[in-house]
């Protein structure tokens, strides 16, 4: 499975960019896909995430503002960002998982990451 992502860049502080991630080479509608983050000298975080299923979780800093969401005919996810802050500067990172049977330990697909820069 690849991933790649396109969206990023730079924005004004209250500014709204949306991510695309489009997948190629597995059955995209069976995988949880996610998007995290990783800002200089920070560990990667969990920004968001939707199931196979379409449900959806967030980190409690993005609530209310990003929205992730799926077009399984295109086999890609989008977050949508919105109220952009400067703490939200970082690289962003398609995540897809696999179904994957119990006891077994998933197979994870990351895309090449996207820079996202929220600054005047």
């Amino acid at each position: 499975v690849q991933l790649v992502e396109s969206g990023g860049g730079l924005v004004q502080p209250g500014g709204s960019l949306r991510l695309s991630c489009v997948a190629s080479g597995s059955i995209f509608s069976l995988y949880d896909m996610s998007w995290y983050r990783q800002a200089p000298g920070k560990q990667r975080e969990l920004v968001a995430t939707i199931t196979s299923g379409a449900s959806t979780n967030y980190a409690d800093s993005v609530k209310g503002r990003f929205t992730i969401y799926r077009d399984n005919a295109k086999s890609t996810v989008y977050l949508q960002m919105n109220s952009l802050k400067p703490e939200d500067t970082a690289v962003y990172y398609c995540h897809g998982r696999p179904p994957t049977p119990l006891g077994q330990i998933p197979h994870d697909y990351w895309g090449q990451g996207t820079q996202v820069t929220v600054s005047t």
